[in-house]
């Protein structure tokens, strides 16, 4: 039987849209996801993202047996949380360049919402602002590849999320999944309080950082080490290499895998 890994998306890309990705890794696991977090009004987006956990946790336990948990930034944080609260649920974790900030920056993203600038700090800017409707899936995929985050993406995850990222809109067109509102609500709502959770995690965890990113800094990934035991590995791109390198990706995760699912040897006598 085939191990089950369950996908957890970034904040405004639906996991439908990791396709790519995700089909190099259903070539030896069986794949599942929740494809856009965060639009189910019996899990509302709220600070720190709580529902957003129990959204995924009701998920998983669909599954009836343990699963790996693969999670991209948005989708990392949750897993994570989900495991420290349920471990039982997982057999091991890959946290994919998730802001899994140490007690400084869990400090300055705190200030930044009390003081109401917490938009300034992440990295969508105001979802608000953004455009939300298209004449088609390839008018779609023309807008966003003129846009610099974009024009790194891998030519089939550009595609991907022109189709898989949109849906048919009223007057003809196509318009966001992944509702711009949510987007914002889920930036506004960062969680701050990770470093009260100092030594919870106990499923064996690998955090893969990209190397051109800048989400997490030399302290977070000390921090995520000594006190999470997170392994850490870099992967090549920004914070959206599962898209820009989808195979490469793939492929690193499994050959890290079978190291993280095997138990620890035994201390000799």
């Amino acid at each position: 039987m085939r191990e089950i890994i369950h996908f957890a998306h970034a904040n405004s890309f639906p996991a439908s849209v990791y396709r790519k990705f995700l089909a190099t890794l259903a070539e030896h696991y069986q794949i599942g996801y929740l494809d856009a977090v965060g639009h189910d009004p019996a899990y509302p987006v709220t600070d720190g993202w709580p529902y957003l956990v129990d959204e995924c946790i009701r998920h998983i336990e669909q599954y009836g047996r343990p699963v790996i948990g693969v999670g991209h930034s948005l989708g990392g944080v949750l897993l994570l949380y989900a495991a420290m609260r349920r471990p039982e649920l997982f057999r091991a974790l890959v946290i994919l360049d998730s802001p899994l900030f140490g007690p400084l920056r869990s400090r300055t993203v705190w200030l930044a919402k009390r003081l109401g600038f917490i938009q300034k700090i992440t990295p969508g800017g105001n979802p608000l602002r953004r455009r939300d409707s298209w004449p088609s899936v390839q008018r779609v995929c023309e807008y966003f590849a003129r846009k610099p985050a974009f024009a790194r993406f891998d030519p089939d995850c550009l595609a991907d999320y022109a189709e898989h990222g949109t849906v048919p809109d009223a007057q003809g067109g196509r318009r966001l999944k992944f509702r711009p509102l949510v987007e914002y609500q889920v930036f506004e709502g960062l969680p701050h309080d990770l470093p009260r959770y100092r030594g919870r995690l106990t499923v064996p965890t690998l955090l893969v950082v990209g190397q051109q990113s800048g989400v997490l800094k030399p302290a977070d990934l000390a921090f995520a080490r000594r006190h999470f035991g997170m392994q850490i590995t870099q992967q090549a791109g920004s914070h959206l290499f599962p898209l820009e390198h989808p195979v490469e990706t793939a492929q690193r995760i499994m050959e890290r895998l079978p190291a993280l699912l095997s138990p620890p040897a035994a201390a000799g006598p």
